[in-house]
């Protein structure tokens, strides 16, 4: 069985998942599109080696920045490691707040039509705003979910619609059996909370060394990986190493940026309470181990007597 803690960004996903597995003998798996990309540690806020208290994470530093990662690519990659921490007699215990690297991975993926290069170099010529304007036009669910600057994603949705006249999002859903068995669960925070968190954890970041980090991957040749060098904590960085905004400005926009990005994580979560055979009960931080332990034995109970 698999445990889910899912949830925005800043509510303590992270935290939770390493008491847990600690409590339940388990292994960590990341749900997280940002972490799997490899130097990218203050402003994707990877847990350290010491914050991991000796819990085993997996789906971490796993490709360049440079390289292209699909939904697809991460459910190959997670079921080998589902595969290995069940082997090993532990519990899988997924952590993170990337919806659709969730839902696939537990459900699988539809089969989307192969690209169509014509299609994609004519998306590819326009401007990104332009192209998610098309795209909430067309699929607002799926580009709730992205940002305006990604652009790869929002050109493979929009090459789906136009070789299928179906909306991207809709290749996500209609699944009604699960591949794997889990108990989901939604950590959630006071709103006022949550946005204070937001704040206090940029500032963080920046004593961490962020700026010095974004340095680090343009010395390396990252400066123009479209997904990576996109991702918020990163492309607000590099206008102030071009000088054109002040450090505090590019501070104030990562704040602001991660507080939408959360609000519209806080939506997506939200309308999942019961998605398919998903229960994905909303928890606090304070209750969060007692009803996930409770939650774990009922289920346990429930095998072990049939």
């Amino acid at each position: 069985m698999i445990i889910v803690i899912a949830g925005a960004t800043a509510t303590g996903k992270t935290e939770l998942g390493i008491k847990l597995a600690k409590m339940l003998d388990g292994q960590v798996i990341s749900a997280d599109s940002m972490m799997i990309y490899k130097y990218m540690d203050i402003g994707t806020a990877k847990p350290t080696l010491q914050e991991m208290d000796g819990i085993p994470h997996h789906l971490i530093d796993i490709v360049l920045p440079s390289e292209n990662f699909s939904v697809k690519d991460y459910i190959q990659h997670f079921d080998k490691v589902v595969k290995k921490i069940e082997e090993k007699g532990k519990i899988p215990i997924v952590v993170g707040g990337t919806w659709l690297y969730i839902q696939a991975a537990l459900y699988g993926l539809s089969e989307a039509p192969e690209g169509n290069w014509e299609i994609r170099e004519e998306l590819y010529s326009l401007d990104n705003r332009v192209l998610y304007e098309k795209l909430r036009e067309v699929d607002p669910q799926y580009a709730s979910k992205i940002h305006v600057n990604d652009k790869r994603r929002i050109v493979r949705a929009l090459e789906v619609y136009q070789l299928t006249g179906k909306p991207f999002s809709s290749f996500f859903q209609g699944f009604e059996n699960p591949r794997h068995n889990f108990i989901g669960f939604n950590l959630v925070r006071d709103r006022e909370e949550l946005m204070e968190r937001i704040k206090l954890r940029v500032e963080k970041m920046f004593e961490k060394g962020l700026v010095k980090e974004v340095e680090r991957l343009i010395e390396m040749g990252f400066k123009d990986s479209i997904t990576a060098m996109q991702a918020i904590g990163y492309k607000e960085i590099l206008p102030y190493l071009d000088k054109k905004i002040s450090l505090e400005d590019a501070k104030s926009s990562i704040i602001e940026n991660t507080k939408d990005f959360a609000k519209r994580q806080l939506r997506t979560f939200k309308s999942k309470t019961k998605f398919e055979n998903l229960n994905l009960s909303h928890i606090n931080m304070n209750d969060a181990l007692k009803i996930i332990e409770n939650r774990v034995k009922e289920v346990y109970d429930g095998v072990s007597t049939r």
